[in-house]
């Protein structure tokens, strides 16, 4: 979800073939590849645990690039932060199962006894929390401690966060958080133990939604508004034992944690160590060496494409290697409310300029990649996307420029595109494309840990962004909904519509969908819009990445979990010999 010129990288990969076309790998052109024409070695290891089960002790390192975006539970809806947080800070109602491949998408209970209640046809859920779950401090998690959080989640002042409680709970419209005394009558708390949400409408998928930060536990005493970020109170395995913004995150074992209660952590370091600030090309020089201390170490961010000649051809690299798809559609998103990009023949004109093949290849190619060429990723299509622009890889500049011509702007345009900095290639890539058209594009690069942030200040970014949306669970309720109904865009801290596409069409279909009872109709449905919204062209998909990971030698009990973006799973990873990773 959220380097370098395309011929270094070309290079890079050029090399990288070689040494697997020689080793075996199966797979033949890029293109067809990337459309599943063949399985790369760096996904041969989909779905299995790498290093076998961990020991008990020891400092797991991670090596990291930039900051978290947010730790604060209400704010907290990056994948990756999302995965660090839940699994090894706080608790939620409801979490993922603890395990590789499709099995790590089975919803298991966390905070509450089970799954969820529903009644009044699946408009009311009542939540009931287990006995013996409690904070650092060894006071209990309460009800009105999850009650807070969400009502905090809207908070103007705690903007970026997961809105499910804004689209679905009763009464919720114009709320502005507890901060003046108000609570939402919706949100129910009979006793200590049991929590009931009332929604507007039905949502037969809520119990999902509670898998979300924003359905973690704080208690209000201890809630310090925006510097929450800094120290988030532990309902979880770990708790924080100094945070230094931009360096150093330190995190060492909750001693109130009970394992009793919690089927999916495991725990098995005494800390963990997240080194922040370094730069991306060095963690990947020091994960593949894996010397010293290394070796008990883990990257925070996937390997940088120009590393992939250093990784794949390397038999012993490439066993440490983790590759799990993330499920996310990386996607060019177009300012659709002011010109040029409110011209739907101007944004199709990009969709037809861009060579994704280029950005693939800047992205690692196809063993890191698979292109799309739909919003929602394979899995909510049954496995495959289909394509129905039928738009070559490499685009189609001719369409483009008579796109352009018939928008009044035979001599094409000027725009600027804002990017993450560790998408700077990708970038390079979307620039020199839509140049071929006339569409000169001007790249902006911001550090990660502030990308969010930037792209949601509606009122003041680029016409065009890079980023991506992944569902948050296996529906395409998560992901259409998210990305496309202009009715939930914020000016600060607006997520998932970077396009600011309002239509009405789209969002009066979204509500029929949402309607449906039957989930195989409500499937098909969502499938079908994808390719309407498509047609409007208010972002251009590009790709779906995987997330690869290569681990220092001393770890075990490592996957890419299948609901977390392919992001390593931190409720289970640790240490082979935890005498090796002391510090």
């Amino acid at each position: 979800m959220n380097k370098r010129t395309c011929t270094a990288i070309a290079a890079a990969l050029a090399a990288a073939t070689v040494a697997l076309g020689a080793a075996g790998c199966s797979g033949g052109h890029r293109e067809d590849s990337a459309r599943g024409g063949g399985k790369h070695r760096a996904a041969a290891g989909e779905g299995t645990v790498v290093g076998g089960t961990p020991r008990k002790g020891g400092t797991l390192t991670v090596l990291s690039n930039q900051d978290f975006t947010h730790l604060d539970p209400a704010r907290n809806w990056v994948m990756s932060d999302m995965d660090f947080g839940t699994r090894l800070l706080y608790r939620t109602l409801v979490t993922y199962r603890a395990a590789p491949g499709g099995k790590g998408a089975e919803l298991v209970p966390d905070l509450a006894t089970d799954l969820g209640t529903p009644s009044n046809g699946a408009r009311t859920w009542t939540f009931r929390l287990k006995e013996g779950v409690r904070y650092e401090d060894g006071s209990p998690v309460t009800a009105q401690d999850v009650k807070y959080n969400v009502e905090r989640s809207f908070s103007p002042d705690l903007p970026g966060g997961a809105d499910y409680a804004a689209r679905y709970l009763a009464g919720a419209e114009g709320y502005r958080g507890p901060a003046e005394g108000r609570h939402l009558d919706s949100i129910r708390t009979p006793d200590d133990r049991t929590i009931v949400f009332d929604l507007r409408k039905p949502f037969a998928e809520f119990p999902n939604a509670t898998v979300m930060p924003t359905f973690a536990p704080v208690p209000k005493a201890r809630d310090k508004g925006p510097q929450y970020d800094n120290r988030p109170f532990s309902s979880g395995p770990y708790k924080v034992e100094s945070y230094a913004r931009g360096k150093k995150l330190v995190l060492v074992r909750n001693d109130h944690w009970d394992p009793g209660t919690d089927e999916v952590r495991k725990a098995y370091p005494d800390r963990l160590v997240v080194v922040m600030g370094l730069k991306a090309n060095q963690i990947d020089d020091r994960m593949i060496a894996s010397r010293g201390a290394d070796a008990s170490a883990v990257s925070w961010y996937a390997v940088r494409p120009e590393s992939a000649a250093k990784v794949l051809p390397r038999d012993e690299v490439r066993e440490r290697l983790i590759a799990e798809s993330t499920s996310c559609t990386d996607m060019v998103q177009m300012h659709t409310g002011r010109a040029p990009f409110d011209d739907v023949r101007v944004r199709r004109a990009v969709l037809y300029a861009l060579d994704r093949d280029a950005v693939l290849t800047a992205s690692g190619g196809p063993a890191f990649n698979d292109l799309s060429t739909a919003y929602m990723p394979a899995a909510l299509f049954g496995g495959k996307q289909p394509d129905t622009t039928a738009i070559p890889a490499t685009g189609d500049v001719a369409k483009a420029k008579q796109l352009l011509k018939e928008a009044g702007r035979p001599d094409g345009l000027t725009t600027r595109i804002t990017v993450s900095a560790g998408d700077k290639g990708r970038a390079e890539a979307i620039q020199q494309s839509l140049g071929r058209a006339g569409i000169k594009v001007v790249i902006e690069t911001v550090d990660p840990s502030a990308f969010y942030a930037t792209i949601g200040d509606t009122r003041n970014r680029t016409d065009l962004v890079y980023t991506g949306w992944c569902p948050d669970y296996p529906s395409g309720s998560t992901f259409l909904p998210f990305v496309f109904d202009g009715r939930f865009i914020k000016d600060k801290g607006n997520s998932g519509n970077h396009s600011l596409f309002r239509d009405d069409a789209t969002m009066k279909r979204m509500d029929e969908i949402a309607a449906m009872t039957d989930t195989r109709q409500a499937a098909t449905a969502w499938r079908e819009l994808d390719g309407t919204i498509l047609a409007k062209a208010p972002t251009v998909p590009v790709l779906i990445r995987r997330w690869p990971l290569v681990l220092g030698t001393n770890i075990a009990g490592a996957y890419g979990h299948t609901s977390f973006g392919g992001q390593l799973d931190y409720a289970t990873v640790g240490l082979k010999d935890p005498a090796k990773g002391q510090g």
